[in-house]
């Protein structure tokens, strides 16, 4: 019996230790990791270990910028390291640089540099949006989708705001206000068929069919800034506007409800179709043929043979 005692002492002990090892697995195991290939701090990660980011606030990849960036990578590596969070036992989560994470793909590299930071959810979502604000092309409703998720999802403040990213009160005001846009609107933004000043512009229009009305000139005429201010000027206070290149004979919401009838008529009589109208409804509509076979045609459409 009291041999056995020192033996019951020992696995007593043993199992403190195990008990101590299991309490701190993520120290002792990004410990064993880094000695993979630490360098300052960063770690060699395996590609099929790491998540991506679901707080990733850019929705549209180039394609062709990303096969760029990928074959940048085969001749010169990767030359800043993406950065991530420990999930658990060899598993990461992305918190920034998913460009170069999925250009790594495309390179067929199995493993990328990476910077290893602590992060909970709400920290996560803070620092991949102040990150690509900062360091990625956003188009401007992707920063303005950004700045309202810190607003509302990292609960800061407008001068919170400002300060994480560099930017004073009025120009973050400015991009959240284009959220109020009609979606048409916001997908032009998106789709960089109009610019951040043409935008801008158009919030000052009150009446959402007005801003559709010039939103489609803009994308017709190719207007200027200085144009579509000037129409929106002209159409605030009309007895003001100075500039007369941009004074149209119809109310923009009229000339837009025209122009979706001409659409109509296009559609139907299968040719282009000029459909014109005055403040007083009177115009006209101008039917084109071809051939006598295309004006049989047309004739049949109206059922006058």
């Amino acid at each position: 019996m009291a041999e056995n005692k020192p033996v019951k002492k020992r696995n007593a002990l043993g199992r403190g230790l195990g008990a101590l090892l299991k309490d701190t697995p993520q120290t002792t195991k990004l410990e064993t990791e880094a000695k993979v290939n630490p360098v300052a701090g960063i770690f060699e990660i395996p590609l099929d270990e790491i998540q991506v980011n679901p707080y990733q606030p850019r929705v549209h990849f180039d394609k062709t910028a990303l096969e760029e960036l990928s074959e940048s990578i085969k001749v010169q590596g990767i030359i800043q390291p993406i950065t991530v969070r420990r999930l658990g036992d060899r598993e990461y989560q992305l918190i920034s640089g998913e460009r170069r994470f999925q250009a790594s793909k495309l390179a067929g590299l199995d493993k990328v540099p990476a910077y290893v930071r602590t992060a909970n959810d709400q920290q996560m979502l803070e620092m991949a949006l102040i990150e690509n604000i900062q360091r990625e092309n956003l188009n401007a409703l992707e920063i303005a989708h950004s700045y309202q998720r810190l607003l509302s999802e990292c609960d800061l403040k407008q001068e919170q705001l400002g300060d994480r990213v560099g930017k004073n009160r009025t120009t973050v005001n400015n991009y959240l206000r284009l959220l109020k846009l009609p979606p048409d609107i916001q997908a032009g933004i998106r789709d960089q068929r109009i610019s951040m000043g043409h935008a801008r512009a158009l919030i000052n229009v009150e009446d959402i069919d007005k801003q559709l009305a010039i939103y489609q000139r803009i994308i017709e005429e190719e207007l200027s800034v200085r144009k579509v201010e000037a129409l929106v000027k002209e159409l605030s206070n009309p007895k003001e506007a100075k500039d007369p290149s941009t004074k149209t004979a119809l109310d923009p919401a009229k000339k837009y409800e025209i122009n979706k009838i001409q659409q109509k008529l296009a559609s139907h009589f299968g040719t282009k179709v000029a459909l014109k109208a005055d403040e007083k409804d009177k115009g006209e509509i101008k039917i084109p043929f071809h051939s006598a076979d295309d004006l049989n045609r047309i004739l049949e459409i109206l059922e006058i043979i």
